[in-house]
């Protein structure tokens, strides 16, 4: 998978990947693909997703369908709603998951920054804003010890990133160089 962290400190917010690809047991790293991308432009907002590569391209196209507004929890929670019959129309998605979830599975776990803020969108819709750092993925673990710490020894919400991503690197197999950061001015 992956490790991508989102960071707010110092009225600026940042999100930051690894640039890895796993296929089963092989490693594709990120010097090998051309884009090296995780996350990707929507609006004002950066979005990084995590699992299979499939999900950055239908949630891309399925957002570039119509306005979404991402300013807010509750704002996001629609905005997926309505995006999971999408993806499920146009994409494909298989949102079976567990017998007993409560409700169809989005089967991906995104991150997003913007002007309002950091947030993070899970399977089921669930929807946090963060109120100064996150990681998912696989390297998540290690990613969220390392921001804990540096989070009180540094000003800047990209070298706090940076210092979660690489401890992502360090230690999950699924994780890989270089670190990819971006970052916005907070309102």
């Amino acid at each position: 998978m992956s490790t991508l962290v989102v960071v707010k400190k110092s009225g600026r917010a940042c999100i930051a990947a690894d640039s890895q690809t796993t296929h089963g047991d092989m490693k594709q790293a990120g010097e090998y693909e051309e884009t090296q991308q995780k996350i990707f432009t929507y609006g004002d907002s950066y979005i990084g997703t995590v699992g299979s590569v499939t999900n950055e391209y239908a949630l891309r196209g399925a957002l570039s369908r119509q306005h979404y507004d991402l300013s807010s929890k509750q704002a996001i929670f629609d905005s997926f709603c309505t995006l999971h019959k999408t993806l499920k129309e146009e994409y494909y998605l298989n949102p079976n998951e567990q017998d007993d979830d409560p409700y169809e599975s989005l089967r991906m776990d995104a991150l997003i920054v913007n002007p309002n803020g950091i947030f993070g969108i899970y399977a089921l819709r669930e929807v946090f804003e963060y109120s100064r750092f996150w990681a998912i993925g696989t390297g998540r673990d290690f990613a969220l010890g390392a921001l804990w710490q540096a989070y009180n020894d540094k000003d800047k919400p990209a070298e706090i990133a940076q210092c979660g991503v690489e401890a992502g690197i360090e230690f999950d197999v699924a994780s890989g160089a270089p670190v990819i950061i971006n970052e916005c001015q907070l309102r």
